[in-house]
């Protein structure tokens, strides 16, 4: 039976009425004026949709008929509006920037974006996890990508980097091996976003190069607090190359601004269940809050000579450079302004080429990098589907690009006139002829073979200096503190725990005990396994000066900037104390997020108050440090709620600092909140700051 439709109700530009079964219709109103096309709903060709909430049928029951071209065109690109994932780097944030270079430097590099102190270009950039697919959690132990395209007047620079400055392998022939070993084992489809598992520790544990990477991967470097507070690397030596053609090796540098921070492995597993989101939210909103996430562009410059001296090679990815050694010189700032309009068209549709350098920069044959020049370009053919995928807005150059490539799947533009090939001499006969090469300001390739390279052979063969394998990871857990030692150590207790192979197991402690004896011990104990013998190395690894620059922990800032305190309160706390604590985290350059049993608007001692989030749904690892001010009575049966003394177990447990009140007292005695540096009252919370404080750890937790 034929419902009457309820009558139109108008709002907003709209009228909105119930169709025959009660769906809602929202329409231009009729008698309107029409002549404004955005106001009206068309398919992708601009034919006007009359009702966009059934399906053309022969008869309210029919069948659906074929001719109805709205409903199989919407479908059909429903269907296509998933294009294949990233094989690595599927799940990633990003957002629109501009970069300025703070410090020109010509008499190193011809690039032009260095050529004037102040000269500005837009940015994008795009962070990543390397093993989860696009689905996956935020705060994994992974790598992350860093990825930075630079719209430059001379053309795109994409550096295609980390946050960690090395990587597992040194040819390019084993990239497909490492990513095959990480993901998802083939027989079973799981684990997802995660390296504890077989097939990963079976692949690096046969493959020593990888034990540089794996450190960086096992430390607190891989479960990073926020992507505002990563480094980023180019990982390869790359080459400037300056107007007289002089070139010299460079690696690239992004350091936060905010300093570096971390999450404890325990903090990192709970976000995932609390936030799956939680890096990609706290991005978006930092950026929509006007807290703009920045970044020095730092470099390290050096030549032949030095590279010679090193016992390590410069051309192997698995190496860094101690910035002791050389340096980091600042010349650029990247700040993120704007997040993008629209995830699919920007972040997911972004391509990202190692291929894509300016004149001034440009490539060394360190052969992980060579692969990558191959490989980058080749997938996003595959991912985009077409060869034209330089004209999607988000990969397109901002500077004016013209040759004569014509055609292909979804080519946008429309080129004129016959010049689709040179030479040709249509000029001549008064056409336009089309653009010509020009050698003057175009890309050249630095020419000189200054890399102490014989290519009079044809060789399947790496370097002599590829073969030390473990001087370098040896440094790195030097470097760190006593704190982030023991966190590498449980890491690798952990992974490994989830190795069911005993051979591959008894493979990374016997790796291991070239790297450091005392950390092999402490793995074998946590696995309560025998230490095998060491394990031949190839070279003999020899021992470097430690490096401060390799610590989170050496290197932390004690500050608010860029972060955020929940103030945990409920019916009958102390409106003044809450807005005086709010003003005083504020003023010093944190944001706050109100925290009560109940959003409320709840009653309080002078006043009302809304809650930005609920006690249960916002855990205390979503915060960098805690506070509360809470009545007596409001406090004691809070005590008997499960999530308000996990609340604060959990902030102790990951050494953050709590900051109470008298009332707060009792929830922290049940929750086993002893009184250190870091638990403090809610005076004191400014004064105190949102540090961690990791002398803590030893009684909250056993590291390994």
């Amino acid at each position: 039976m034929t419902r009457k439709p309820t009558p139109a109700r108008r709002g907003a530009g709209i009228t909105e009425r119930s169709g025959n079964a009660g769906e809602l219709h929202q329409e231009v109103p009729r008698g309107a004026g029409h002549a404004d096309g955005r106001a009206h709903l068309t398919d992708n060709f601009g034919h006007r949709v009359s009702d966009n909430q059934n399906s053309l049928r022969a008869g309210e029951r029919g069948p659906t008929l074929l001719e109805d071209f709205v409903l199989r065109e919407k479908i059909f690109h429903f269907d296509h509006e998933r294009i294949p994932e990233r094989i690595v780097h599927a799940r990633g944030s990003g957002a629109h920037g501009t970069f300025e270079c703070t410090k020109a430097i010509p008499e190193l590099t011809k690039a032009s974006i260095f050529q004037k102190k102040g000269k500005r270009c837009e940015a994008f950039v795009r962070f990543s996890t390397v093993a989860g697919g696009a689905g996956s959690v935020d705060t994994p132990r992974d790598v992350r990508g860093f990825a930075v395209k630079l719209y430059t007047d001379s053309g795109n620079w994409d550096l295609v980097g980390n946050n960690v400055p090395v990587f597992f392998i040194q040819d390019a022939m084993k990239f497909p091996d490492l990513v095959h070993s990480v993901k998802m084992e083939a027989d079973r489809g799981y684990p997802q976003a995660a390296s504890a598992h077989d097939t990963f520790w079976d692949f690096v544990s046969l493959m020593p190069e990888s034990m540089h990477t794996v450190m960086w991967a096992m430390s607190d470097r891989a479960i990073p607090r926020s992507l505002r507070m990563m480094e980023g690397f180019g990982v390869h030596s790359f080459r400037f190359v300056n107007a007289r053609g002089e070139g010299r090796f460079v690696k690239f540098h992004w350091k936060p601004e905010l300093g570096m921070e971390s999450t404890t492995w325990d903090e990192a597993v709970k976000i995932a269940g609390g936030d799956p989101d939680f890096h990609r939210r706290d991005l978006y909103e930092a950026i929509a809050a006007g807290d703009f996430p920045a970044w020095k562009l730092g470099v390290q410059v050096f030549d032949e000579a030095f590279a010679a001296r090193q016992p390590y090679d410069v051309l192997d990815a698995t190496k860094l450079i101690p910035e002791e050694d050389v340096p980091v010189q600042f010349i650029g700032r990247l700040t993120l302004e704007r997040n993008v309009s629209n995830f699919f068209a920007e972040t997911e549709q972004a391509a990202f080429l190692p291929s894509n350098v300016i004149p001034g920069i440009d490539f060394t044959n360190d052969p992980l990098l060579q692969g990558r020049l191959f490989s980058y370009l080749d997938t996003q053919k595959s991912r985009l589907g077409t060869t034209n995928f330089h004209q999607l807005p988000i990969n397109a150059p901002k500077c004016p690009f013209h040759n004569f490539q014509r055609d292909g799947m979804m080519q946008t533009q429309v080129p004129t006139g016959r010049a689709n090939y040179e030479p040709n001499s249509l000029a001549d006969a008064g056409e336009d002829g089309g653009p010509r090469a020009c050698p003057e300001t175009g890309f050249t390739s630095f020419s000189a073979n200054a890399e102490r390279n014989d290519a009079g052979q044809k060789l399947r063969m790496r370097a002599a200096l590829f073969a030390d394998h473990y001087s370098q990871p040896r440094l790195f857990y030097r470097s760190q503190t006593a704190s982030e030692q023991a966190h590498i150590a449980s890491a690798l207790v952990f992974e490994l725990s989830k190795v069911t192979i005993e051979a591959v197991r008894s493979r990374v402690l016997a790796r291991l005990r070239n790297v450091d004896e005392t950390l092999a011990q402490r793995v074998a104990d946590g696995l309560a396994a025998r230490l095998p013998p060491k394990a031949p190395a190839a070279k003999e690894p020899i021992d470097m000066k430690p490096s401060n620059a390799l610590s989170i922990q050496k290197n932390a800032k004690k500050t608010f900037v860029g972060r955020k305190v929940a103030i945990l309160f409920d019916e009958g706390s102390d409106k003044a104390g809450i807005d005086r604590l709010k003003r005083g985290i504020e003023q010093a350059g944190g944001r706050v997020a109100l925290i009560a049993p109940k959003i409320g608007p709840l009653k309080l001692k002078g006043g009302t108050l809304r809650a930005d989030g609920q006690l249960a749904g916002a855990p205390s690892v979503m915060f960098d440090a805690v506070a509360s001010i809470l009545a007596p009575e409001r406090a004691a049966a809070l005590a008997r709620e499960a999530a308000c003394v996990q609340w604060f177990m959990d902030a102790y447990g990951h050494c953050k600092t709590i900051a109470h009140c008298e009332g707060t007292k009792p929830i922290l005695a049940k929750a086993g909140v002893e009184p250190d540096a870091g638990v403090v009252p809610v005076e004191a919370l400014v004064k105190t700051g949102v540090s961690r404080h990791w002398a803590r750890e030893a009684k909250v937790r056993a590291l390994a």
